[in-house]
């Protein structure tokens, strides 16, 4: 149930909610990287737009390397598009920032969305 309420939180733009979520399946089965993956690109997105562009580029880092074995499918999740989308993202997060204050979030440069959807 958790699984499939995240990606509902996660098209809302819930990423915290998504991290609750997500850490408590991955709780239950720690050898899934793939659910740690998600879990740091969720985390990673929620730092960014609180002005941690460190911690987002580490989240991001960590979470596309945790992703590789799953491609290019698993649970229901097209890993080649989560994939590009941590690249673009990596390309677009400052390298040589460490955090803003959360005044100048709207400073930073925009990520861009990702829509999650279940497939078969």
């Amino acid at each position: 149930m958790e699984y499939y309420e995240f990606f509902v939180k996660f098209n809302e733009g819930d990423y915290y909610t998504c991290h609750d979520l997500l850490e408590e399946i991955w709780m239950t089965d720690k050898s899934n990287y793939f659910l740690k993956g998600m879990l740091q690109m969720t985390v990673a997105i929620y730092h960014y737009e609180y002005g941690n562009v460190k911690g987002a580029r580490l989240m991001m880092s960590a979470g596309l390397h945790y992703i590789q074995p799953y491609r290019p499918f698993y649970w229901g999740v097209d890993l080649e598009e989560i994939d590009q989308f941590i690249k673009r993202c990596l390309s677009i997060i400052p390298q040589d920032i460490e955090r803003v204050p959360y005044e100048q979030v709207n400073e930073l440069p925009k990520i861009p969305q990702l829509a999650l959807f279940l497939q078969d």
